[in-house]
């Protein structure tokens, strides 16, 4: 089975792993297809698509700590990201946001000829575009995932004390280290709307880090308003422009 679609199943629910699987060997005669991994998360996936070749990932879009839509987003990272077909029990949304966005779906119960039939199609499928798996789900990301000597590493939105806009990247910062993001600064303010608040035209603030301001030089020879942040010796310039927002944020 050396052309056979290499397929990894991602599901918190071990019996629907089962099934997948046992479905999907039972499409073999017909069409090639092998499953090369499991996980019980998109934490888990992402750690096995470092070290293992997929051509097609079956996922579950309910899952704890990560949903389905944002391992997608996540493993648009890697060097080489498999197709993606969601699985889900919420037709209603499948049919309203999948169909929209021309993205495969299958309902659970996951049907043998509705399987078939989509993998059959996988063999011309891409990983999905950003934009569409962005529209796809309201909710803000849990984690940011930044590519590093071929592996996907996941940062944790609620360390992050700021994002800061420097030629075509965006360097996260924690209380650890640094990481370098490739995504535009525009976006993440409008995804993270209530976490972060704009300081500077290239920099944003985690509101839950500001711990108060201060006078000095925000450029050379400029004097204004200073962040300070908890867990960060660095002191950030605040925009003349946005410094009625930010202090009516400290206000608050």
């Amino acid at each position: 089975m050396s052309d056979a679609l290499r397929v990894v199943l991602v599901d918190d629910e071990a019996p629907a792993r089962t099934r997948l699987k046992e479905l999907i060997t039972d499409c073999a005669p017909t069409v090639q297809a092998q499953v090369v991994g499991e996980a019980a998360n998109g934490r888990e996936a992402l750690e096995l698509l470092a070290s293992v070749a997929a051509d097609l990932a079956l996922v579950d879009i309910r899952m704890p700590q990560m949903s389905g839509i944002e391992f997608a987003r996540h493993a648009l990272a890697l060097e080489s990201p498999p197709a993606i077909i969601f699985v889900t029990a919420y037709d209603q949304y499948a049919i309203e946001a999948f169909e929209l966005r021309a993205l495969d779906y299958l309902l659970k119960p996951v049907r043998r000829a509705r399987l078939m039939a989509a993998l059959e199609r996988a063999r011309g499928l891409h990983a999905p575009a950003g934009d569409a798996l962005r529209a796809l789900e309201q909710a803000p990301r849990r984690h940011l995932s930044v590519s590093e000597r071929g592996r996907i590493t996941l940062v944790p939105v609620v360390d992050i004390l700021y994002l800061k806009a420097e030629l075509k990247y965006v360097t996260i910062r924690t209380a650890e280290r640094e990481y370098l993001l490739e995504e535009s600064l525009a976006h993440l303010e409008q995804e993270f709307a209530e976490t972060f608040v704009r300081i500077h035209r290239n920099c944003l603030a985690a509101k839950a880090r500001i711990r108060g301001f201060e006078k000095g030089e925000v450029q050379e020879g400029e004097q204004g308003w200073l962040v300070l942040l908890d867990g960060c010796a660095e002191k950030l310039a605040v925009s003349r422009r946005q410094w009625p927002v930010v202090k009516e944020l400290a206000a608050g």
